[in-house]
């Protein structure tokens, strides 16, 4: 019997359209003998629509044509069943489109990678991939992120953070931080990816033309020292805080040359040996890459016990990307960061090991069941009524 399994994608976030080519790609690789493959698009108003035109991708070419064309919906926790609702259903219309057995959500950033589509999925105790609502958070909010990584030992560059008010408030306060630093700096939205609103100071007036340019996209900002001669450098972790593996190295590069990894290098520069035409649709794989990076047997199982540490003290599941960052001159290794839904799911490094995408897509939605075994053995509640004891009267509280 072949599972019901719905892929949420898009939502009010600044890489929706990331998301699309993420989501894309991953329905292209589930297996249709083992799974009903059910799009969800998350719309920028955060409304949930089905409907045949969300297969072609081509259709996002016009957002409102696309949703003309389909059903908004609500889903909702019937008989213990997960049933899809349409919004606006009409006398003779199907009271229901379905059920769903298993999420895999490939929503990035704000509103859905940050545990915001996991607590969803969690009040309608459904099944779903990847990291649960609290690795979900701790891996969007880099803050956060980073506290937990020094805490735990783990090699970090030099940092802080603070409100994107703290400028306006004390600007010399924030600036005598960043000199202790030593520019250039590196500032970025707490919780975007995707190298949005990420931008390098290389002096005071730098710095306060990026800060207003991340503050645009968080109420955090973090500035970081730029390592610099640096090599980018990332590992893929697959499986949960009990069972991963950790994946070949990459190493990014920049296809304009420029010292930061943009949003367009990353999703419209086109990587080795691809055609324009097709890299647009073809995610973080079609990034300037060299698989696996030119890096010594030693410095690469280092790397990847610092990705599995990572993964494991950041309580993170299903496929994940934990980027670094290497000094070229001294070889130091610094932890950037984790994504926690990564561009293209990574798929393109998981290919190295000998794992196809479609094989990577099985292991996502056999954790996503095995972990509702084991929640479902778990005590969430008592099975008692205080209520049944509770008098009226309690509540009134006593006068002295």
């Amino acid at each position: 019997m072949k599972l019901n399994t719905a892929v949420f994608f898009g939502g009010e976030s600044v890489e929706h359209e990331v998301s699309i080519i993420s989501a894309h790609q991953a329905i292209a690789a589930l297996d249709t003998d083992r799974y009903n493959v059910i799009p969800v698009y998350v719309a920028k108003n955060r409304k949930l629509y089905v409907g045949e035109a969300l297969n072609d991708i081509a259709n996002f070419r016009n957002l409102n044509t696309l949703i003309d064309s389909c059903t908004q919906v609500t889903i909702v926790l019937e008989d213990n069943q997960v049933v899809i609702k349409p919004v606006k259903a009409s006398l003779f219309s199907r009271k229901d489109l379905g059920t769903i057995d298993v999420a895999i959500p490939v929503m990035h950033g704000t509103n859905g990678e940050d545990g915001t589509i996991q607590g969803f999925f969690e009040m309608l105790k459904l099944p779903y991939a990847g990291c649960d609502l609290y690795g979900a958070a701790v891996g969007q909010d880099k803050v956060l992120q980073k506290h937990i990584l020094a805490d735990n030992d783990l090699p970090i560059t030099n940092w802080f953070w603070c409100y994107g008010t703290d400028i306006d408030e004390d600007r010399q306060a924030v600036l005598r931080k960043v000199h202790k630093l030593i520019y250039p700096v590196i500032l970025k939205p707490a919780r975007t990816g995707s190298s949005v609103g990420i931008s390098i100071a290389h002096n005071d007036e730098e710095y306060l033309e990026c800060f207003e340019e991340a503050r645009r996209y968080d109420e955090k900002i973090i500035t970081e020292k730029v390592v610099k001669p640096m090599i980018e450098l990332n590992c893929s972790v697959l499986g949960d805080g009990a069972d991963a593996r950790t994946s070949v190295i990459e190493q990014v590069g920049s296809v304009s040359g420029d010292e930061l990894l943009s949003y367009k290098d990353k999703y419209q520069g086109g990587g080795k040996g691809s055609k324009s035409a097709s890299s647009k649709s073809a995610g973080m794989a079609s990034t300037a890459r060299i698989v696996p990076a030119p890096i010594s047997k030693e410095q690469t199982e280092y790397i990847q016990s610092l990705a599995l540490k990572t993964f494991r003290v950041l309580g993170s599941a299903g496929v994940c990307r934990i980027d670094f960052m290497m000094d070229a001159e001294t070889k130091t290794v610094y932890v950037n960061e984790i994504n926690t839904i990564p561009g293209s799911l990574a798929f393109y490094l998981w290919k190295e090991e000998g794992m196809s995408f479609t094989q990577l897509m099985d292991a996502l939605v056999q954790q996503a069941l095995d972990r509702e075994r084991r929640r479902s053995r778990m005590t969430f509640s008592y099975d008692t009524n205080l209520l049944s004891t509770y008098s009226a009267n309690s509540a009134k509280g006593s006068k002295h």
